[in-house]
């Protein structure tokens, strides 16, 4: 039992197989170490074992927020989801804003754990302090969006107002691997399958119902120290502040124009750094200005939404009325992100505005993550090209036209082509020996950064405990942005350090659960502060940073006992080779991994990817009931 400040002190572990609902406490001295949010999810989903099928009944899908979570900290309304991939075999956690995770800790959680596997298709609703199980085999096989409408009103409830539904679409149902977890915002637990995880439970929703009770500090005196200097913080940053520019005015778009001008975007499938190398060498009609945060705010912007304590509203809600084989669509959607508009669109071969608004409402209601859908078609592009899909369907580059359809074809299994790229660049790769045409990291695909002008995402990328991801450790702040200075994107010395510093302060924004915007303007004394007034503890940065590196190592760990090593901490060939095809700053660079990797681990204090016995006895990791290993016992080896 905890009595710190920040937590209700109430978790629910719901078995499906079972159809009960069990409470119980948070362990304080879990809440000191691993903080909340994915630092507590990861250990609860380590209990459950390294070795569970993550589709199987044995496999924990924890909705988890934190301690700062629904609080008056700036940005407090995200919410993790933990739970073992289904797409690469690792521990991950993938969170969303909005409400979630604000109207969770109100309703008197600080996390859900389901296990199990229920017998028909249900959903759960959470209001005052229980969780009850209702019947959802009505809503199977609907779109998400339609299932948070029907929701709503079966709960007697606004999702605008006290109201916030968690659920899935048909690609969750389907087992798509990539599926993801939706909110009522169009908000996503995105990265990692958790929505596919969520589909095996046969569990379709989660509704939340509460009022606002916002918990209030302990320390009321350090709280309001804290929060001072980050508002002040955020206020002052170029990349932050309210209506000045930057994220608040072109939301995470306003990258795209960036990327591009620093020979940085990958496009065609990671085959140019450009869009302009890409039409300068083959003549084709495509522009990155196109699909730009300024281009979208000129032309299709409607609203500007914004999450749970939350000045800076990134989010850019669109409409457009487009024309799809002969008919008329109108689409209003949220939001218009960077990630999404380069994997559907740049990477895709088109830029075509309009039909990636389109593809992002589909995969909104289908459940899919919008990266891996758009790099799953690229690599499909691809392997059409090379004749790898022979007897199974095509997709030629940049036919945004067929791309629309697929995404619901894939969501719903409809053929052998959408059935083949469901699986995820994996099983893929294997499938149809297209090993090179994938850009995946332990069978997830990269983001919109390409390692060989940003080589600190590189190691990023090779490193990340959940498959490639920016968000483990976003050295972009450092590359492009200059937070908390400017490095040198090409540089690849001491990005391997740098790499692991911005990992366990994500670790620490993503257990508190704070946006990891936060980082663009906050730092590690302002996180210090907030923590600690809000808690009542007393924690020192470098204790407070500790915490983020056992978090790190935990997870780590984890993958180690799932069969991962150095091994797996790679990038796609084609990121490795010289001479890429780039007509500007990037041309004939590539990333020197191994270089940083040796850089990396030397810094972690890890063997070949490897958390050694002194690593977690360091960190006073304790593995607990359940997982059929202590601090002595030595790591698996990699299978693969």
């Amino acid at each position: 039992m905890t009595e710190l400040g920040g937590f209700q002190d109430n978790v629910a572990r719901i078995d499906l197989s079972e159809g009960s609902v069990a409470y119980e406490s948070i362990d304080e001295e879990d809440a000191r170490k691993y903080i909340g949010a994915r630092g507590l999810g990861v250990k609860y989903v380590f209990e459950q074992g390294a070795d569970v099928d993550p589709l199987g009944p044995d496999n924990l899908l924890a909705f988890m927020n934190g301690p700062l979570s629904g609080t008056q900290v700036t940005m407090s309304g995200r919410i993790a989801v933990c739970t073992k991939s289904p797409l690469t075999g690792t521990v991950t956690d993938s969170h969303h804003g909005g409400w979630s995770g604000a109207r969770l800790k109100w309703a008197g959680f600080d996390g859900l754990l389901f296990e199990g596997e229920a017998d028909d298709p249900v959903y759960a609703v959470v209001e005052d302090g229980e969780v009850e199980l209702r019947d959802a085999s009505h809503l199977w096989g609907e779109g998400f969006h339609d299932t948070r409408d029907a929701l709503e009103e079966e709960v007697d409830g606004s999702y605008g107002k006290n109201l916030s539904v968690m659920g899935i679409g048909p690609g969750g149902e389907n087992g798509v691997k990539y599926a993801c977890i939706m909110n009522e915002d169009d908000r996503a637990s995105g990265r990692g399958g958790t929505g596919c995880v969520m589909g095996s439970k046969n569990l379709k929703a989660v509704v939340v119902k509460s009022t606002t009770k916002m918990p209030q500090p302990a320390d009321q005196e350090t709280f309001k120290e804290g929060h001072q200097q980050a508002m002040q913080a955020i206020t002052e940053s170029d990349v932050t502040a309210p209506n000045e520019g930057g994220l608040s005015m072109y939301g995470t778009n306003v990258l795209m124009n960036i990327g591009e001008e620093m020979d940085g975007l990958p496009t065609k499938n990671g085959q140019y750094t450009s869009t302009e190398a890409m039409r300068d060498a083959e003549g084709v009609d495509i522009d990155a200005e196109r699909v730009s945060g300024e281009n979208v705010r000129e032309n299709i912007l409607v609203d500007e939404p914004t999450c749970h304590s939350c000045p800076v509203a990134c989010k850019k809600e669109v409409e457009v009325q487009a024309m799809h084989k002969g008919e008329e669509m109108n689409v209003r959607t949220e939001s218009y992100e960077y990630e999404s508009a380069y994997a559907l669109g740049p990477n895709s071969g088109h830029t075509d505005r309009d039909a990636i608004a389109l593809m992002l409402d589909r995969c909104n209601d289908m459940g899919l993550d919008t990266i891996d859908a758009g790099n799953m078609m690229a690599m499909a592009m691809e392997m059409t090209e090379e004749g790898k899909l022979e007897g199974v369907g095509e997709l030629d580059w940049g036919d945004h036209e067929t791309m629309i359809d697929m995404i619901e074809r894939v969501a719903r299994r409809e053929d052998d082509l959408a059935d083949l790229l469901a699986e995820g660049p994996r099983r893929v790769a294997e499938a149809k020996d297209a090993h090179d045409n994938s850009l995946a990291v332990k069978g997830q695909t990269i983001a919109a950064y390409d390692p060989r002008c940003m080589k600190g995402m590189g190691i990023g990328y090779a490193t990340s405990n959940r498959g490639a991801c920016h968000l483990r450790g976003y050295t972009p702040a450092a590359e492009i942005l200059g937070v908390p200075e400017k490095v040198d994107p090409y540089e690849y010395e001491g990005k391997g350090e740098l790499t692991a510093q911005f990992q366990d302060l994500h670790a620490i924004s993503d257990s508190f659960d704070i946006c990891k915007f936060n980082a663009f303007a906050e730092g590690i004394e302002e996180y210090v502060l907030q923590y600690n007034g809000m808690t009542g503890l007393d924690v020192s940065e470098e204790e407070l940073l500790e915490a983020g590196e056992r978090i790190y190592n935990l997870e780590r760990y984890y993958n180690n006992l799932a069969g991962f090593d150095g091994s797996d901490d790679s990038l796609p060939e084609r990121f490795l080779e010289d001479g890429i095809r780039g007509q500007g700053a990037s041309e004939g660079e590539y990333c020197e991994l191994e270089e940083m990797k040796a850089e990396y681990y030397d810094h972690r204090g890890w063997v070949d990817g490897v958390v050694p016995d002194e690593k977690l006895e360091e960190l006073e990791i304790d593995l607990g009931p359940g997982t059929g290993v202590s601090a002595g016992d030595s790591a698996a080896p990699a299978d693969d």
